[in-house]
């Protein structure tokens, strides 16, 4: 399975676009963790799994979704309510509780690609406002083979960051 996740775009609607029209068809689940700025209503939507993000005042957002694709179990949230700032501590509880294999979140605008409890952890960075050491604007795509994940990181020229490639054993 191959999955894109991008959050924190801070509504540059014209990103998303471009992941829509080069990933469509071509990876079985598009995760955006929050942090659009776009309704909640928007027609890009019907591509994504969606969350709400702390700069997304529209209602409409759910602030957490479980989805099973294949094998899959992922839990997504943006993360300003996991405190995420301080730790994956609890978002791990939360991913333990929905019984997830991936959980995704954003809000921190850094790449975070790590294996706790059997449990993959992905932040695929901020496509428009990155922070942190490695200040590249990113999303990532998650291939999931039955005995490891591949997560690589992608610029906004859709090129990979290689640094940032990381493989875990399931």
């Amino acid at each position: 399975m191959r999955y894109l996740v991008v959050s924190d775009n801070h509504s540059d609607r014209q990103i998303l676009d471009e992941l829509v029209k080069r990933y469509d068809g071509k990876v079985d689940g598009m995760f955006h963790c929050g942090d659009s700025e776009l309704a909640a209503n928007d027609p890009l939507w019907q591509y994504f799994t969606v969350v709400g993000g702390n700069c997304d005042y529209d209602p409409g957002y759910k602030a957490e979704q479980v989805v099973t694709v294949g094998s899959d179990r992922v839990f997504m949230t943006h993360g300003h309510r996991s405190n995420v700032r301080f730790g994956l501590t609890m978002l791990s509880l939360q991913a333990q509780e929905a019984k997830a294999t991936i959980a995704l979140f954003g809000h921190i605008h850094q790449a975070v690609a790590e294996m706790d409890q059997g449990i993959l952890f992905v932040n695929p960075g901020s496509i428009s406002q990155p922070r942190g050491p490695i200040r590249v604007p990113s999303y990532a795509i998650i291939d999931s083979t039955p005995d490891k994940y591949l997560v690589q990181y992608y610029n906004r020229a859709h090129q990979p960051v290689e640094e940032l490639a990381a493989e875990f054993v399931k």
